[in-house]
């Protein structure tokens, strides 16, 4: 089965909201965890209503972002996107922990380091 994930980004994190968003990451995955294509995309500006156009066009499955406005985030529920937002920290982190089924919306997600090394 293909998944397509859009993750909106601001440099390593996530980007802190929805609407502000000039970067997204669009990956392809099939069979939950294999990475089938990755890229990026630079939008010309910051729109709430474009990057809603985007992922309608692109046939986005699942949207994680920080925070989004409710006439915006129950638009993308009704499309049927599964939405994990006010997630907060590493754009990396918080898709490893999609892929292993333990992200949640409002998840804080940090790039610990113990030893040093990052956890």
């Amino acid at each position: 089965m293909i998944h397509k994930i859009t993750i909106t980004v601001h440099q390593n994190h996530i980007s802190p909201r929805f609407d502000l968003a000039t970067e997204v990451l669009i990956i392809l995955i099939s069979n939950h965890s294999v990475i089938e294509e990755k890229k990026s995309i630079v939008l010309p500006r910051s729109s709430a209503d474009e990057l809603c156009h985007l992922l309608l066009s692109e046939n986005i499955n699942t949207l994680i972002c920080g925070g989004i406005e409710e006439e915006y985030y129950q638009f993308l529920k009704w499309k049927k996107i599964n939405i994990f937002d006010s997630v907060v920290g590493n754009w990396k982190l918080a898709f490893q922990n999609w892929i292993e089924n333990t992200l949640k919306p409002g998840d804080v997600i940090q790039d610990r380091m113990v030893e040093g090394k990052h956890v």
